[in-house]
């Protein structure tokens, strides 16, 4: 798409909520050369190496994960450690300094300190996670950075390489200075802010970049440390995924519950039995609590120590206050790629997902249907999307939850996932996969189906039963979002299937020789049809009328000049509105799901039976249709980041507001921060906008879908 400006309007803080913000000196980076970032520090450009990247996913960790305000912090703050064996001294520098809040950057106001590495190169394998007595000389670093007797202030310490992490405390005592393993931070009292890791009265909301790292090291150690295959390794990590969640609910997220860890308790064997002993026992609650998505043979056969190490990694966070962006975001990916199809057919790309339910606009009380859900991409999109849609509604979009709006947003997406939120799929492993993330994002198991959703309304798998009642073909359904598995080498040809659509698409399709015109054979039917064609039929009748359908479908079946294809544009046209047709690049699927193939959304209206008529008789009036071909989508074939650039080359870049929840002298405030970063080249986002000024300006056609109840299909 041609590049166009949008204007975003940041609300106003709340009074109540908010402190005078500091003196934001930071310079004004304009434009990034190649290979630089700006510090999320400092506010320079500067260049972005290996190391660079991990010290800057740890800065912005230190802010929304533990509330450090930034002024706060120093970048390659210099020390004097002393020479081993030796009186001489030598200055070294700490990758960050923290200090205590407000007060000048001096050696005595240090608090704490991280030593940051490159990420170490992956091969095939995944990298196997150390424990603290194995990265001995690498601690030895930071102990030297933290200093003895003469630094006593500065107690706690990180060291990370993006893959390990290890976090020392410094402990002074008559006999000297020891530096003890520690599973996390805890609060400093009076400066900044983490949780209580011993009492777990205060869990932290989660940083997007960190909980992915977080959700892939506990998949990597299960895999890497515990030898178990990974798709073995992934179910474990689901299961104590949901034991996590279980246990925030049924405590009212306060951090005492049973899936919790000692700052010490994880380092000793019998802190780490005593874990292990807390989760299994909770885990057999939870399989009592959810016993329609867990078997009574399902069980943690993790040992005590991986299981330790996963509760450690996972304890600190309030999942059910994370932003349901950044839990999706984590746990797609996570799924994404352990369950992923050979095809990529089990994925749609995030971006398509986001476009799509923006474009449809999913309300509160309309019931949304993905028939082949996959791993529950458009599930979770339309959880964000209402939650997103609240906050707007009430002004604070961009600002963090109050814990009162943490609660009430919680209970409405509940609300929602129980009673208006559905998917399918053939797939058991999907379903169960699907059931965990709105588990995730909303507190309930929501309504996943597993059935064959060409066969239905018939079929013998265990969810057809109640999908009938909850789900029937065109009279519940408001919206329907899918990706339907699409291709000519996974036909469907079983005629119990086929049998349901020979009075609509799955016909032998040919040209009248004397007309032209497109026409069924009366002598014979295809034997088998690709399944993106039945799912275009399958969609519109499970639809009431009015009801929105969102599908993605390869560009053969839209451009295509064959019988076949034709039949199904004319179909469409036939039953649906048209609202809207948008062309992919062929990278959109490439790097999500390795399919190379151009696809396109369409976006439909199902008719009423009157409307169908009309079209019949040809006294349908033209409307006019939102086309567009997105050109980028914000990464090229390999997932590298695409940036808007400068006619000389230069990176673009923007000023951004956030607002951030920070610990101001032991007092924790709303407060926003003022962040420059490069522009994103993607079209997708531009695209929703303009089908949104569209529609202020062309309505959607047809009748209103709240008037067509009993309209007939």
């Amino acid at each position: 798409m041609k590049e166009l400006t949008l204007d975003l309007d940041i609300p106003q803080q709340p009074e109540e909520a908010t402190e005078p913000a500091a003196e934001d000196t930071q310079p004004q980076v304009t434009a990034l050369e190649e290979g630089q970032v700006v510090d999320y520090i400092t506010g320079k450009a500067i260049k972005e190496t290996p190391k660079e990247k991990v010290r800057q996913r740890i800065a912005r960790a230190l802010v929304h994960e533990h509330g450090i305000d930034p002024h706060d912090m120093a970048r390659d703050f210099a020390v004097t450690v002393s020479e081993e064996g030796a009186t001489r001294k030598r200055s070294k520098k700490a990758d960050i300094a923290i200090f205590e809040s407000g007060l000048p950057h001096t050696t005595a106001n240090l608090r704490r300190i991280v030593v940051c590495k490159p990420e170490p190169k992956r091969g095939k394998n995944v990298v196997k996670l150390r424990e603290p007595k194995q990265a001995r000389s690498d601690l030895a670093e930071l102990q030297e950075l933290m200093g003895n007797e003469d630094r006593p202030q500065c107690v706690d310490g990180m060291w990370t390489d993006g893959v390990d992490f290890f976090f020392l405390k410094k402990v002074v005592g008559d006999f000297g200075v020891t530096f003890e393993d520690r599973s996390d931070w805890e609060i400093a009292e009076g400066t900044i802010g983490s949780r209580t890791v011993a009492s777990h009265q205060r869990l932290r909301q989660a940083d997007p970049d960190m909980l992915k790292i977080a959700f892939r090291r506990c998949h990597n150690y299960i895999h890497g440390n515990e030898g178990m295959p990974k798709d073995a390794a992934f179910w474990q990590f689901l299961y104590l995924l949901f034991a996590k969640m279980y246990d925030e609910r049924v405590t009212g997220g306060t951090g005492r519950g049973r899936f919790r860890t000692g700052l010490k308790e994880m380092f000793a064997e019998d802190g780490r039995a005593a874990i292990s002993a807390r989760v299994r026992e909770l885990f057999e609650d939870v399989k009592r609590e959810y016993k329609d998505v867990f078997k009574p043979t399902d069980e943690i056969t993790l040992s005590d120590r991986a299981l330790a190490f996963i509760v450690s990694e996972l304890a600190p966070y309030d999942l059910t206050g994370t932003d349901v962006d950044a839990k999706g975001i984590a746990y797609q990916e996570l799924v994404g790629i352990n369950l992923r199809g050979d095809r990529g057919q089990y994925f749609t790309p995030r971006g398509a997902v986001n476009l799509m339910v923006e474009m449809l606009d999913p309300q509160e009380d309309e019931t949304v249907l993905d028939p082949t859900c996959g791993t529950g991409g458009f599930l979770q999109a339309t959880l964000k999307h209402l939650r997103h849609t609240w906050k707007k509604e009430a002004g604070t979009l961009g600002f963090p939850d109050t814990k009162e709006e943490q609660d009430r947003y919680g209970d409405r997406l509940k609300a929602y996932a129980d009673d208006y939120l559905y998917g399918a799929d053939f797939d058991p492993f999907l379903v169960r996969a699907t059931t965990m993330a709105i588990m995730t994002l909303a507190q309930t198991t929501g309504n996943v189906f597993h059935m064959d959703s060409l066969a239905f309304p018939r079929g013998h798998l265990a969810g057809v039963e109640l999908a009938t009642k909850k789900i029937p073909l065109g009279e519940k359904v408001d919206v329907l979002l899918t990706n339907p598995p699409f291709g000519a080498d996974i036909p469907v040809s079983d005629e119990s299937v086929l049998g349901e659509f020979r009075n609509g698409l799955a016909k032998s399709w040919g040209r009248n020789k004397e007309t032209g015109e497109v026409e069924a054979s009366l002598t014979s039917t295809p034997a088998s049809m690709a399944p993106e064609q039945l799912f275009i039929q399958r969609a519109i009748e499970w639809v009431q009328p009015g009801g929105r359908i969102g599908i993605v479908l390869p560009n053969g079946i839209l451009s295509n000049p064959g019988p076949t294809d034709e039949a199904i544009r004319r179909y469409i046209l036939r039953n649906c509105w048209v609202l809207a047709s948008v062309e992919l690049p062929v990278e959109t699927f490439i790097v999500d799901a390795n399919v190379n193939i151009l696809t396109s959304l369409l976006f439909l209206k199902r008719k009423t039976r009157q409307e169908v008529q009309n079209f019949d008789l040809r006294t349908e009036k033209p409307y006019p249709v939102f086309m567009a071909v997105a050109e980028k989508v914000g990464f090229d074939r390999r997932g590298n980041e695409l940036y808007k650039r400068e006619p000389n080359g230069d990176i673009v870049v923007e000023k951004t507001v956030v607002m951030e929840r920070l610990r101001i002298r032991g007092k924790e405030v709303t407060r926003p921060l003022t962040r420059v970063k490069p522009v994103i080249d993607n079209d997708l986002p531009v695209i929703a906008e303009k089908y949104r000024e569209f529609r202020a300006k062309y309505p959607v056609p047809g009748a209103d879908p709240r008037e067509t109840a009993g309209a007939g299909a």
